[in-house]
């Protein structure tokens, strides 16, 4: 199963330029669409699940022309948006019974089969009886995987589904996605780089509507390797540093002191130490060079 983006833009009326000239292929597994907030990911997210056309360019999954035929891809995708809105009065059971319905799955029989997987994937069996309003935000997402996966989906978008959750229940709900990932072709976009760094056999890194970098986490970080230098500096020592080396992040102590981290082929100077670079550093390197 491939997913192929060919030469996508998209501008809107007000003028943001939200795609540019975009080239993305996607494999079998998690991948990972990191990116800033305004970067372009949900627009992305939305022009592959058919919510909006492109100005240019051309999507194919599977033999499916996406942009022309919108409807044969809606039957094999399934997708959770930021804002997951639910019905307040009805159980979950009930609930994901009428989302099967509306999927096409006529048979009762049928329908009580694949809810009860889909309750037990995402580990919300065991409260399917409880109305889906009183459910806790991480709950809520998983619920919200519960019915994309009805229709067995080859295709799976999850936009920024982590954003908001206590740290308990974004521990649960990337096991579900971990669990649900080896078998689809599962796009995650997100901003925050644990996330990918956790479940993602492959990561792109998007902004201004292009992809600054796309490979493995294991070598993308390895192409840092010796080049992520770090330093403490003094609160006043930043700015100075900040001007006369290439400082991608910086991270306060509990002494108020800082720890920055350079991106530099050779060692800035003898107040630097080699540091072991991270997926964080590559994501931080790619927006910077991108300024």
């Amino acid at each position: 199963m491939k997913l192929q983006i060919s030469n996508l833009s998209k501008t809107y009326p007000n003028g943001v330029k939200a795609l540019d000239n975009l080239n993305l292929e996607i494999g079998t597994g998690m991948f990972g669409l990191l990116g800033p907030n305004g970067a372009g990911k949900s627009s992305l997210m939305r022009t592959i699940a058919t919510l909006q056309k492109p100005d240019s360019g051309s999507i194919t999954f599977e033999g499916i022309n996406i942009l022309e035929n919108q409807m044969e891809l809606r039957k094999i995708l399934g997708y959770l948006p930021q804002e997951f809105g639910v019905y307040p009065s009805m159980s979950a059971e009930k609930l994901l019974d009428y989302f099967a319905r509306l999927k096409g799955i006529s048979s009762s029989k049928d329908r009580k089969i694949i809810i009860k997987e889909v309750l037990e994937v995402t580990n919300l069996y065991d409260v399917r009886m409880k109305n889906v309003s009183g459910y806790s935000g991480g709950m809520k997402q998983r619920f919200g995987i519960a019915q994309l996966l009805l229709n067995n989906p080859k295709l799976i978008i999850v936009d920024e589904p982590t954003a908001g959750l206590d740290p308990a229940e974004r521990h649960r709900f990337l096991n579900v996605l971990r669990e649900i990932g080896t078998n689809h072709t599962v796009i995650f976009s997100t901003h925050i780089v644990d996330d990918v760094k956790e479940l993602c056999t492959e990561v792109a890194i998007l902004n201004g509507g292009k992809i600054l970098n796309q490979n493995t986490p294991a070598a993308a970080v390895e192409a840092l390797e010796n080049k992520i230098w770090t330093k403490v500096v003094s609160r006043d020592e930043l700015e100075p540093s900040e001007k006369e080396f290439n400082v991608i992040s910086s991270n306060y102590n509990q002494d108020n002191t800082l720890n920055i981290r350079v991106f530099s082929e050779t060692q800035p100077n003898e107040t630097f130490k080699k540091a072991s670079p991270q997926l964080e550093d590559v994501y931080f390197v790619a927006l910077k060079n991108d300024q």
